[in-house]
Order: structure tokens, then sequence, then C-alpha cells
């Protein structure tokens, strides 16, 4: 994480053995996307294209504890399947912040690993930044990015996340 006066970047790396193509749509379809992280449904316009909408639903649970229906929402600004997806990403609790942006980046490796790269850039978002930092895993907000990528690691590699 690097942290420069008032701007605030999230950098994480994980490597996985999978293609482009799995990571893709483990991040993008939402059939994936309930399966790793907080089991919320990742909505994305089919097209993908530049300002098509995103949503991230909480589930029953997540409901259940507070949270709104759509707990995160954003814009695509850039896609290029299966390699770069750059959007717009706003936490829709209670205080809402500044609007963040979110880069994944995914490059094919040697041996079928392949690097992804998440860049969240949290200018005016403190208690965003806190959260998926995983600063707050004490209070139950969970361990963030770091957990989000782990999990979806031992999803692609194994078939199974780290807590199914």
């Amino acid at each position: 994480m690097t942290t420069a006066g008032t701007e605030t970047t999230q950098v994480y790396r994980v490597y996985i053995k999978a293609t482009p193509q799995a990571i893709w749509e483990a991040i993008t379809d939402p059939e994936w996307t309930v399966r790793y992280g907080y089991g919320g449904r990742a909505v994305y316009d089919p097209d993908l294209r530049t300002g098509a909408a995103y949503r991230a639903l909480a589930d029953e649970e997540m409901q259940a504890a507070g949270m709104p229906e759509a707990v995160v929402t954003g814009e695509v600004i850039e896609a290029d399947p299966p390699h770069k997806l750059v959007q717009t990403w706003q936490a829709q609790w209670e205080p809402v912040e500044a609007v963040t942006r979110l880069t994944y980046e995914i490059e094919a490796g040697e041996g079928g690993v392949s690097k992804l790269t998440v860049t969240h850039e949290l200018v005016g978002a403190p208690g965003v930044a806190a959260m998926v930092g995983g600063e707050l895993e004490s209070t139950g907000a969970g361990g963030g990015w770091a957990q989000v990528l782990s999990d979806l690691k031992s999803l692609l590699e194994t078939g199974q996340g780290l807590y199914g």
C-alpha cells in the first residue's frame, strides 16, 4: 500500500495457476463472484463497454446485517478482456464516501501461472480504504482485498474457496 499526502492507493498482486480468461470470468461473471470474497454477486452490463454499469449485490446474510441491496456501484471506464478492467467503485453503506477507482490487470506468465494486480485508488474515502485494506478485520468487516484475492486464488486453483 502506498500513501502520498491526501491520496491513497492500495496495490495488491497475486499469482494464480489459471489462465487470464479464467481469472477474467471469475471477476466479471456473477456465477463466479458469489463463490469467493464476501459472497456478493457482481453484476456488469453484459457488453462491459465504457460507461456500462456495475453493481455488487449483497447476499441475504449481508442484507440481514443492515447492508443495502447494492453494496457497491460503479461504471466501467475501460475494458480489455481478459487483460484489463478499470471501473469506478463506490461503497453504498453509511457514510457514503467518494467514488474510488479500481483497476484489475491480468498478465499471462510461464507454466500456466497468471499475475493479477488490483489497484484501488481511494482518494477521499478513508473509511473504504481502511475496510479494503483489512484494517477493520477485528470488527468483523473482513480482511479486505488481501482476503478476497486469497479466496479467489484458492477457488481457481482448487475448485473450492477458503471458506467453502
